[in-house]
């Protein structure tokens, strides 16, 4: 029999949501300022705590503060044509329509992949991990495999890691390495740290250069696995789920992609 959890007195709500599995805590405080959490009847707050005898709803529905089942974490191998939205106003598939249910609880995606691109994508249920993994803070690295369509000389090379202005500010590339094909169609394995929407294909087009394919390869330590399919996915092993842990205070460590190559060309 489940036992009752016991947050600590003055949790913040957002957390304690979080930790149920109900979604991101960015996720949670955008219900709050929206009027769709309620503690004790009455609309919750930003930065609002919460204790044991407090009565939480979210959409009109009680929230249980029973302890929550163990976190799951999937890696799920999005192929292109899949939106990472939970409903679309288009119809289009999502990358949840895939993954199995759960009995109590939501799947939360760990950042996004947009269309036309593929590759891991991590999902959990467990919005405090997935708020650790995608805040700034964090710097996480993230690895894909590119096929550009352009002329590229090492001057374009150089400045995309020294870093461009983009609309929301500057970014660059941490590492750029060239990774086969040939004329004006070539492959790049390129290294970015922070999440920022369409950021590759953005970079890319700040030098006139056109993204034709993407795969995202690595989301910090954890690698695209080769033997898993697109559109199949996985739990984490205990050994993958141990390099997700707090880092220590010092240098994140960047493994190597295992030697990944760029997907055969087709027809």
């Amino acid at each position: 029999m489940p036992t009752e959890r016991k947050p600590i007195a003055g949790e913040r709500l957002h957390k304690v949501l979080a930790a149920l599995g109900l979604g991101s805590r960015r996720q949670i405080e955008d219900w709050i300022r929206a009027g769709r959490v309620l503690v004790n009847g009455a609309p919750a707050v930003i930065g609002q705590s919460v204790g044991p005898a407090d009565r939480i709803a979210v959409d009109g529905q009680p929230i249980s503060r029973l302890t929550p089942p163990k976190p799951r974490l999937l890696l799920y191998h999005k192929p292109e044509g899949e939106v990472c939205t939970r409903h679309d106003p288009e119809g289009r598939p999502t990358v949840f329509d895939r993954l199995p249910p759960l009995p109590s609880g939501r799947w939360i995606s760990v950042g996004r992949l947009d269309i036309n691109s593929s590759g891991l994508l991590l999902l959990t249920t467990d919005g405090a991990l997935a708020n650790r993994l995608m805040h700034p803070s964090g710097h996480l690295e993230r690895e894909y495999a590119v096929r550009v369509s352009g002329e590229v000389d090492a001057a374009m090379l150089e400045r995309l890691t020294r870093g461009v202005e983009l609309e929301d500010g500057p970014a660059r590339f941490l590492s750029i390495t060239p990774a086969g094909g040939e004329g004006r169609n070539r492959w790049y394995t390129v290294v970015v740290d922070e999440g920022r929407n369409r950021l590759v294909r953005r970079l890319w087009a700040s030098q006139g250069i056109v993204v034709s394919r993407l795969l995202r390869v690595r989301f910090g330590p954890i690698l695209l696995p080769r033997a898993l399919a697109r559109g199949r996915f996985r739990d984490a092993t205990a050994a993958e789920l141990a390099r997700l842990a707090p880092p220590p205070a010092c240098p994140q460590r960047r493994p190597s992609a295992g030697g990944l190559k760029p997907p055969r060309r087709r027809g």
